[in-house]
């Protein structure tokens, strides 16, 4: 994937960041639930009565917002320098670790730094590294 910096808009991104975050209290003090995408995804999964109408909510919400939003303005051009078969194999990494790290990086990045988890420092610092490593060995050892 490559990013055009010329058409950065930090004040977009603030916002958004600021609504991410904004999201992610008010579903911690609404619903005393933590705003982790793979926790919300895995709880529909495995259902509990009384337990799924806000995570469909949630979800629904993820897949409208870009619909809506290309509603207003066209949607930012994005291209991926890979195949499918390694996207699909990125897709199941991340699902492993996802699952070896108990949250994925909304649930520690987002709602556990925020609430001075050290345990969610540890996480996000674990995923940031392997990310880090990752582009390197690919990018540049690899020469993929």
């Amino acid at each position: 994937m490559s990013i055009n910096w010329n058409a950065f808009t930090p004040w977009h991104a603030l916002a958004g960041g600021m609504l991410i975050g904004l999201a992610a209290a008010l579903l911690l003090l609404l619903n005393g639930r933590i705003a982790g995408i793979s926790g919300i995804v895995g709880g529909l999964l495995k259902p509990v009565r009384n337990d799924v109408a806000w995570r469909v909510a949630f979800v629904a919400g993820l897949v409208g917002a870009p619909l809506v939003y290309a509603l207003f303005a066209a949607l930012p051009a994005m291209q991926v320098d890979a195949g499918y078969s390694t996207l699909v194999v990125a897709g199941l990494l991340v699902g492993v670790g996802t699952r070896y790290g108990a949250g994925c990086t909304s649930g520690h990045g987002v709602c556990g730094l925020s609430r001075l988890s050290l345990r969610s420092l540890a996480a996000t610092a674990a995923f940031m590294g392997a990310g880090f490593a990752t582009v390197f060995l690919v990018r540049h050892v690899l020469g993929i």
